[in-house]
């Protein structure tokens, strides 16, 4: 009863030495190159690693060769899960760094909102490919799968057809998420208009966008509906936008005034990028004016708080400054 004893205690000593050891490394190249962004996030793939060290020696032990076949079959596969979990985290940690340099050195907003979209989706297929793959690899462990696997190789052809058939929607999300990432229709922090509701892209999946709503709702849409059909991305290519305000005003409002007192209400506004603005009778009525007045801003959320800006302020000056170009409703001559 000592031997296997002092012989899991040896391995646990030794698992925990070649943690130390593979954390400490890390931490000195990481001191040593801080340019250097891999570092950091491979430390996180301690754990996996000593499990991976335990279970492989606990397998090369004598006292678990001559254990029950059940237990070493068990240990198997812990062994071949911790493998897939080191290997997940490996390349997790790799992209991670990835990014971390491209951060460092892009000067591109747009650029890289498009690579961190796309290292994400390839972060997940990455991922989900290594699950598949450990957990083949644990099935083929039992005898009865390997028999069963040569009767179903021959009829790999109904089972192909019946799966494509039962996973096209899944399929097709798969596809359209990486259409997505390779396309650049659009990326992570994009300003979108989906179904009439406008929201910033939050996260991509495989499966579906998250867009965050202007009241912090979630809206969830599966990613095959951005291949599909129609959509408004505000920020492709550049963030800036063109912001309208339309005021229904009497025929009597002095409009070079209220264009003179829109330039002075952009020129003390935060909000507005100074790339161009405007103000022109847009359309006319029996009883009105319409008037619209144009200016830039930043990005979306400085357009609507521009639009809120100048609508206050022009309404505030024509009911102080001019009353009776405010609409109203006539009665008689």
């Amino acid at each position: 009863m000592l031997w296997p004893l002092f012989t899991l205690l040896v391995v646990l000593a030794v698992t925990l030495a070649v943690g130390w050891a593979v954390d400490l490394t890390l931490r000195r190249l990481s001191e040593r190159h801080p340019a250097e962004r891999v570092w950091a996030p491979l430390r996180r793939c301690r754990v996996p690693l000593q499990l991976v060290v335990l279970l492989g020696l606990l397998m090369a032990t004598g006292p678990v060769h001559r254990a029950d076949p059940d237990l070493r079959h068990a240990l198997l596969l812990a062994l071949i899960a911790a493998v897939g979990w080191l290997v997940a985290r490996v390349a997790a940690a790799a992209l991670d760094a990835a990014l971390a340099r491209y951060e460092s050195v892009a000067e591109d907003p747009a650029r890289l909102s498009r690579v961190r979209t796309q290292l994400g989706l390839l972060r997940r297929v990455l991922i989900a490919l290594v699950a598949v793959v450990t957990i083949a690899v644990m099935l083929l462990t039992f005898g009865a799968m390997r028999t069963v696997g040569a009767s179903l190789l021959a009829s790999a052809g109904i089972i192909g057809i019946v799966a494509g058939i039962a996973a096209q929607s899944t399929l097709g999300n798969f596809f359209a998420g990486l259409q997505i990432a390779l396309g650049d229709t659009v990326r992570i922090g994009d300003t979108v208009v989906v179904d009439g509701q406008q929201g910033t892209v939050e996260e991509i999946t495989l499966t579906s966008l998250v867009v965050r709503l202007w009241d912090d709702r979630r809206l969830i849409v599966p990613v095959s509906y951005f291949v599909s059909k129609p959509f408004e991305n505000w920020t492709r290519r550049d963030p800036g936008l063109l912001a309208s305000v339309l005021l229904h005003l009497d025929h009597s409002v002095p409009v070079p005034e209220l264009r003179a007192r829109l330039g002075q209400v952009l020129a003390e506004s935060a909000h507005w990028d100074g790339r161009d603005w405007g103000l022109v009778v847009w359309d006319t009525t029996p009883s009105t004016l319409l008037l619209r007045a144009t200016m830039t801003a930043a990005d979306p959320a400085g357009c609507f708080a521009l639009r809120c800006e100048v609508r206050e302020q022009l309404v505030a000056w024509l009911r102080d400054e001019h009353p009776h170009a405010l609409p109203r409703v006539r009665t008689g001559d």
